[in-house]
């Protein structure tokens, strides 16, 4: 699997960046992993709207789904112009009905119900989704392929349940949005402390921080991180690829 991150500010993008996004390719599939605010501008740097095979969203809060819309307007327009591409399947849970019904647009995209009881195939992709700790309906998500495994946190507080649901994981891209001395039980989000507590004790490979803050020096994180975990931790950043 080759991961790239296309955004990964938490709550807004930051000036020219862009909030949760990350490609997911295997054997020539194009998955998208979120598709937040910023998203579709900075995507076109690594592949265009009408080459991704699928989507899977993690909740509905603007900074993961924001540019779900202009995506649909891009595929629109792409087929004006001629190009031919089948509808666009965007995996979301229907636990919110009146953001689940926005991800099917005419015949350009299609939302598709997961369970999150329940594994689901895409393409050469297998996910296992765990509900997170949110103040909305937010799963996080064991992705597998080629014999690989990727974890990715979505938007969660720390819970116990996240270690046997990442355990052995090849990465965890795991969400940051809070420096050690702070706690972000309250907002549904964890702490740098956190992080390497769930990555020592998941027994991952490798940790990416992602979903980051706006404020302060955020190599701080990884620092502190790294005082509970000894692997390698790399924050997020537009661009950097990833092979698992």
């Amino acid at each position: 699997m080759k991961l790239t991150i296309v955004g990964f500010w938490g709550g807004y993008p930051k000036v020219n960046g862009a909030s949760a996004g990350y490609l997911l390719e295997q054997e020539g599939f194009k998955l998208m992993i979120d598709f937040g605010s910023g998203v579709l501008a900075k995507l076109q740097n690594f592949v265009q709207p009408e080459e991704l095979d699928a989507i899977v969203l993690s909740h509905y809060h603007p900074d993961h789904v924001a540019d779900i819309g202009v995506l649909q307007h891009a595929r629109l327009i792409q087929g004006f112009l001629g190009k031919k591409f089948p509808q666009l399947p965007i995996y979301g849970h229907a636990q919110d009905k009146q953001e689940f019904a926005k991800l099917t647009y005419k015949n350009i995209t299609k939302g598709v119900d997961y369970h999150s009881s329940k594994k689901l195939e895409i393409g050469p992709f297998t996910i296992s989704f765990l509900p997170a700790t949110h103040p909305v309906p937010c799963y996080a998500m064991r992705i597998e392929a080629g014999g690989k495994s990727l974890v990715y946190t979505a938007d969660t507080s720390y819970k116990e349940d996240l270690l046997p649901f990442a355990s052995n994981a090849d990465l965890l891209l795991s969400e940051c949005n809070f420096y050690g001395n702070q706690d972000g039980k309250g907002a549904g989000h964890m702490n740098s402390y956190e992080n390497g507590k769930l990555a020592n004790q998941a027994g991952v490979k490798q940790l990416v921080l992602t979903h980051l803050p706006h404020y302060g020096e955020i190599d701080q994180l990884v620092s502190e991180a790294s005082t509970l975990f000894s692997g390698p931790i790399t924050l997020a950043r537009e661009g950097l690829e990833i092979t698992v």
